[in-house]
């Protein structure tokens, strides 16, 4: 007899970019801009008060996400990152294990997990030749069971982004009593103008949630802090099973002081995407099935040649994320990083 449940011995764990000290690390989709201006600031005025527990409901930063979105704040919840909101909202969504979690494959490693960990039903849908999501195949593959589909735009770790009829036709197909979660973690980096913003394209759609993360573009990502804009119905859900006091007052203060900097979140996005650009250019000369990226970081579909690409990267000191027999994600890094990891790619990619 076990002590827990024995389903959980088959679920693999989430693999977090690793670290290596005097390595650079492009395995993690970090911004290496360091924080915004104002927001070191803020951290520091919060800590005096660290012995009192942060306001539960996250009323400023509701209000001031809110106010930005032009929603009412009773249509947002906060969350310690946006991963977590996705936790919470199976949660709130599946009760049975014959209750349904769909989502493309590959895309976001904590999908099944998230799943699992509720005693819910994956449905993974296989991915297009070209990385992206089968949407067609989505909505075909959807049953009477299937409680929420997460649809990752731009997909983590292909970087393929679904533009708007696509999504059009998709969110016409899936019945209102499904609930459709639009993973925009990298919405920030989109530079396709027949790429969607959730927000003000599906906003008025009642089984549509739309998640966002300060861990991106808005350099927040050790503070673990996101959000979600969805109807009140499933935003107030999600306020009742978020685990209390989850979103520090480190983090409410830090993401207050963030959305002040805008204009240098934007400046530094727009330096990620110039090296974005200049990597994807220079690697598709040596693998030139590299896809059109809409995030901080470039996907390599090396098959069963990712672990040993990954381990001749980190033999130069250089570390990405390999996902074996699929492929290799590159976080976009300071020009001096690109450099190294291009100076290690290369020859590695070279190799039969």
């Amino acid at each position: 007899m076990t002590l827990t449940r024995p389903d959980l011995a088959a679920m693999g764990a989430y693999v977090p970019g690793r670290s290596i000290p005097g390595a650079i690390k492009l395995a993690s989709n970090e911004v290496p801009y360091g924080p915004l201006p104002g927001v070191l600031e803020a951290i520091t005025a919060a800590a005096v008060d660290t012995h009192r527990y942060p306001d539960m409901g996250v009323v400023a930063l509701r209000d001031k996400l809110a106010a930005r979105s032009t929603v009412d704040p009773s249509r947002v919840a906060t969350g310690c990152g946006s991963v977590a909101l996705a936790e919470h909202l199976v949660r709130v969504t599946c009760l049975e294990r014959q209750d349904e979690v769909m989502y493309a494959w590959r895309s976001f490693e904590a999908y099944p997990i998230i799943a699992a960990a509720a005693g819910s039903t994956s449905l993974r849908v296989p991915n297009r030749p070209d990385h992206g999501h089968d949407l067609a195949a989505m909505a075909a593959a959807l049953t009477p069971d299937t409680r929420l589909v997460f649809v990752c735009n731009p997909n983590n770790p292909t970087g393929t982004a679904i533009r708007r009829a696509e999504l059009d036709v998709f969110l016409d197909a899936v019945p209102e009593s499904t609930l459709v979660v639009l993973d925009e973690a990298y919405r920030e980096f989109v530079t396709d103008p027949a790429v969607p913003d959730g927000l003000e394209c599906y906003g008025d759609r009642p089984n549509v949630v739309v998640l966002r993360t300060f861990s991106k573009a808005w350099g927040l990502a050790g503070l673990r802090i996101g959000y979600l804009i969805g109807s009140p119905e499933v935003a107030g859900a999600v306020r009742k099973v978020v685990t209390p006091f989850s979103t520090s007052a480190l983090a409410q203060s830090a993401a207050l002081a963030a959305l002040d900097a805008g204009e240098e979140m934007r400046n530094r996005v727009e330096l990620v995407v110039s090296e974005r650009e200049r990597l994807s250019t220079a690697l598709r000369k040596v693998t030139p099935d590299v896809p059109e990226s809409q995030g901080n970081f470039v996907w390599l579909p090396l098959g069963d040649r990712s672990a040993a690409f990954g381990a001749a990267c980190e033999a130069q000191r250089v570390i990405v994320r390999v996902f074996q027999g699929d492929g290799v994600r590159v976080t976009v890094g300071t020009p001096e990083e690109n450099d190294a990891f291009l100076a290690a790619a290369e020859p590695a990619l070279g190799q039969p």
